[in-house]
């Protein structure tokens, strides 16, 4: 019989030991988490074994886990003579780190090297050095993105099941190991955990709890191991490590969850399994690699189209108890029926809010948030409500995204995300001067926006409404821009220098994608005032945007006949 609540021998040494470590870290403030590591991260249990506990213990909160391990791997770049029988040096992560994190645009990273680091052979200062250097650089590149690290140390080398193996120092060649190994691994270990109190790292020690876990065990059996090759850990050693990560995060779930005995548990854990080895291969193969005889993986959206549908079975799994700080409250308002889905209409900060909610919550919690003209060409929202998005739109109309407006818009926000546990990032909706509400309040709050749809959006209103380039224009909203900025004069407006296409550069510094849709004879919002110095100024910050220009199209009719690219769009960048 399995003891409930951390009950287990196990929880209690990872727990304890993590007690002695200064600076330990809570549950980090994430929402897309990348993993990086050797062949360990890649077999991926302890990366699966997160994964359900956090979804267990946070199931209105969504965590994008995205291992991309890769087998034989380094970060010191070091390989030794005959690797692999001879086929093929060992990879170094510093070959692909930077196509990694481009591609994979984390809040976190989390890393775990070294036991390759080492070469399997006695300690050497140059071989350490090699290591120091490769994480150091690693963590100066993650850093750069504007993501966090946690360095993890690596787990235990355990030369007591493969005696056959070890080799005396002056006999270790291709294929044999030497028999203190560890003792290497320790000193690895040992440097991370001094980079706590002398630089501020973040660090998790995985070796220490492993190393007191299988001397504790092997007084009752002096055979136990858990790694049967002296490498990779067993299921148990899998354990162990995920354990150990979520008490220095201080995420207590019941000891079954990790190591299931009832049929929901069971299936959640089958569940993020089939999830997480579908999408590691995708991700590697997107985002490339040296070593050879790697699985070829789905073209990433493909895979994530498919795990997308394993997370709906996997939200009917989580258990109602351990929702994060009490369930989301009920929606207030006025309720009424918006194309077979319940609306509601109620008010944030005395103006009026109005959201549509699925039947059935997506994990995670996405949402979509209009700028302006709220069920306009309804055929996107109506989809994404069936794959369990919320819809709200704010409607203070005659403000242009004035700097009132995005005032108003951080209190919606904190309203949604607060009590009603609505996604920490929000994919965004702009269509014609609703691109103005967007973009300013994306760019005064870049970490909390997945992505913008802009649908011929207004981009400077120098062009709409002041109609002071190719643009018809409007003379009585340019009235109210001069009085919601306070400007003075024309000439005060136009010298203004804080428009979207003025002040991409938050947005490309995090990482948001843009999707633009727009018509080429628009007279309205002309696309080479708007959406075309997005785009250019945009790319030139190394940004991304999607472009889907209308031939002859006018400003309207805005959207597309056949939605499905804006739909995939927001769906695939929601858990960004």
């Amino acid at each position: 019989m399995k003891l409930p609540h951390f009950l287990t021998p196990l929880f209690f040494l990872a727990a304890s030991l993590w007690a002695q470590q200064p600076q330990a870290p809570a549950l980090p403030e994430a929402h897309r988490i990348l993993i990086l590591g050797d062949s360990i991260t890649y077999a991926g249990g302890y990366v699966e074994y997160l994964e359900t506990a956090l979804l267990a213990k946070h199931p209105g909160q969504h965590y994008e886990i995205i291992d991309i391990g890769l087998p034989s791997e380094t970060v010191s770049g070091l390989s030794e003579e005959g690797h692999a029988g001879g086929k093929f040096p060992r990879p170094t992560l510093h070959e692909r780190l930077d196509r990694v994190l481009a591609a994979a645009k984390a809040d976190l990273v989390v890393a775990c090297y070294g036991m390759n680091d080492g070469i399997y052979l006695p300690l050497d200062e140059k071989r350490f050095a090699a290591h120091r250097d490769g994480i150091e650089l690693l963590r100066q590149k993650v850093l750069a993105t504007g993501a966090k690290i946690i360095h993890l140390t690596p787990p235990v080398f355990d030369p007591v099941p493969i005696p056959q193996k070890l080799k005396p120092v002056d006999q270790l060649g291709p294929g044999s190991f030497y028999a203190g190994y560890d003792e290497v691994l320790a000193r690895y270990s040992d440097w991370l955990i001094e980079q706590r109190a002398k630089a501020g790292w973040t660090v998790i020690d995985l070796h220490g709890p492993m190393a007191a876990y299988l001397a504790e065990k092997r007084q009752a059996d002096p055979g136990f191991t858990l790694c049967p090759d002296g490498i990779h850990p067993n299921d148990e050693g899998h354990r162990l490590m995920a354990r150990t990560v979520l008490a220095a995060w201080g995420v207590k779930v019941p000891a079954t969850i990790i190591d299931p005995d009832n049929d929901r548990e069971v299936r959640l854990l089958k569940l993020v399994q089939q999830k997480q080895r579908l999408l590691k291969d995708a991700w590697l193969t997107h985002t490339k690699h040296l070593r050879p005889g790697m699985k070829t993986g789905l073209p990433l959206d493909e895979a994530r189209a498919k795990a997308a549908e394993l997370d709906t079975s996997i939200t009917t799994l989580l258990p109602e108890t351990a929702a994060p700080a009490g369930n989301p409250a009920t929606f207030p308002g006025k309720i009424s029926d918006w194309n077979g889905y319940v609306r509601h209409d109620f008010q944030v900060a005395g103006k009026p809010i109005l959201l549509v909610e699925p039947k059935t919550p997506a994990p995670g919690r996405p949402w979509v948030w209009h700028g302006e003209f709220f069920g306009h060409k309804p055929a996107p929202d109506i989809a994404l409500l069936g794959k369990g998005f919320h819809i709200v739109f704010a409607n203070i109309p005659n403000l242009l995204g004035c700097p009132d407006a995005v005032a108003h818009w951080d209190k919606v926000y904190a309203e949604m995300t607060g009590p009603h546990h609505l996604a920490p990032k929000v994919a965004l909706v702009g269509l014609s001067r609703g691109g103005l509400y967007c973009y300013n309040w994306a760019i005064a709050n870049p970490e909390k926006v997945s992505c913008i749809y802009g649908d011929a959006p207004v981009c400077d209103f120098k062009s709409w409404p002041g109609g002071k380039g190719k643009g018809k224009g409007s003379p009585g909203d340019w009235s109210l821009v001069l009085k919601l900025w306070h400007f003075k004069d024309d000439a005060e407006a136009m010298a203004y220098g804080g428009n979207p296409v003025d002040n991409l550069a938050p947005l490309a510094k995090a990482g948001v994608p843009l999707l633009h849709v727009y018509g080429d004879a628009d007279t309205v919002v002309p696309w080479e005032e708007n959406t075309k110095v997005i785009a250019e100024r945009y790319q030139a910050l190394g940004g991304d945007i999607t472009l889907i220009g209308k031939p002859g199209g006018e400003h309207h009719p805005h959207g597309l006949e056949d939605p499905t690219p804006i739909i995939q769009f927001i769906e695939k960048n929601a858990g960004r």
